[in-house]
C-alpha cells in the first residue's frame, strides 16, 4: 500500500538531511530521477545547487538545462573519476554554500559516503548520491529508486501533456519503514508534491517494495 502514515519528512524534507541516494529503476527514468533528486533540497533555501558528474554520465544523459530549473542557481562540475566527484561534494558540503550537492558518480565505499554525511552536517546541506544502481554499504539515512510515470491528465486539453510524475519508492530508511509515493510536480512552486492525495486521484494498492515500475505502467 501507498504509506500515508510515515512520516512526511522522508518525502519533504524541512532540514537538511544529511546524505541520501536516489537512482533510477532504468536508465529511460533519468529525468525523473534528476527532477527527484533536486527537490531533496529543502523549502526557502536558496543557496546554490551543485552537480558532480563524470563526463560518461554528462554524455550519456546530457547538460542539465539551466533555465528550465525555476529558483535554482545550479553549479555544474564534470569530473573525470569518482575520487575527484565526492572530493568535491565534500568540499561543497563542507563549505556551507550549497544547499544541496549531488554526486552522479559510481563506486562509493563506506568510508567515503560516511565523510560526505559528515560533510553534509558540517555545512547545514544535504548530500545525495546518484550512482547507476544501488550496490554496496552506504552511510545514506535514505535510498530512493525513482520510476518515471505517466503525467497528469490536462484539465483544459486532454490532448496535451499533463503535471510531471514520478513514482518514489524509499527502499530503506533508518528508522523508517519503506513505502512507495506517486509524486508530481507544482506548475507554481515548480516543487514535487504528493500526487495520491488528490481528490481526482486513487492509486491501486502497491503490496511490499519493489513495485513503482508495475504501478508506472
Amino acid at each position: 500500500m501507498f504509506a500515508p502514515d510515515l512520516s512526511s519528512r522522508a518525502v519533504f524534507p524541512e532540514t537538511p538531511e544529511s546524505l541520501e541516494e536516489v537512482c533510477a529503476s532504468a536508465p529511460r527514468d533519468g529525468a525523473a530521477t534528476l527532477l527527484f533528486a533536486l527537490s531533496r533540497r529543502c523549502g526557502g533555501d536558496d543557496r546554490p545547487v551543485l552537480i558532480a558528474a563524470s563526463r560518461a554520465w554528462l554524455g550519456e544523459n546530457g547538460r542539465p538545462y539551466g533555465p528550465g530549473l525555476a529558483g535554482v542557481a545550479l553549479i555544474l562540475t564534470p569530473v573525470a573519476t569518482a575520487a575527484e566527484g565526492l572530493w568535491v561534494m565534500e568540499q561543497a558540503l563542507r563549505s556551507g554554500a550549497v544547499s544541496l550537492a549531488l554526486g552522479a558518480v559510481d563506486g562509493a565505499n563506506l568510508a567515503q559516503t560516511r565523510r560526505l554525511a559528515f560533510a553534509a552536517k558540517e555545512g547545514g546541506a544535504t548530500g545525495l548520491m546518484m550512482p547507476r544502481r544501488p550496490d554496496g554499504l552506504s552511510a545514506a539515512r535514505r535510498r530512493w529508486q525513482i520510476t518515471a510515470a505517466l503525467s497528469a491528465p490536462d484539465r483544459d486539453d486532454p490532448r496535451a501533456p499533463g503535471r510531471t510524475r514520478l513514482v518514489a519508492e524509499m527502499t530503506r530508511g533508518r528508522g523508517e519503514r519503506p513505502g512507495v509515493w506517486m509524486m508530481e510536480q507544482d506548475d507554481e512552486t515548480h516543487r514535487l508534491r504528493l500526487a495520491d492525495r488528490l481528490a481526482d486521484f486513487g492509486p491501486p494498492p502497491i503490496a511490499g517494495t519493489g513495485a513503482a515500475a508495475g504501478l508506472a505502467a
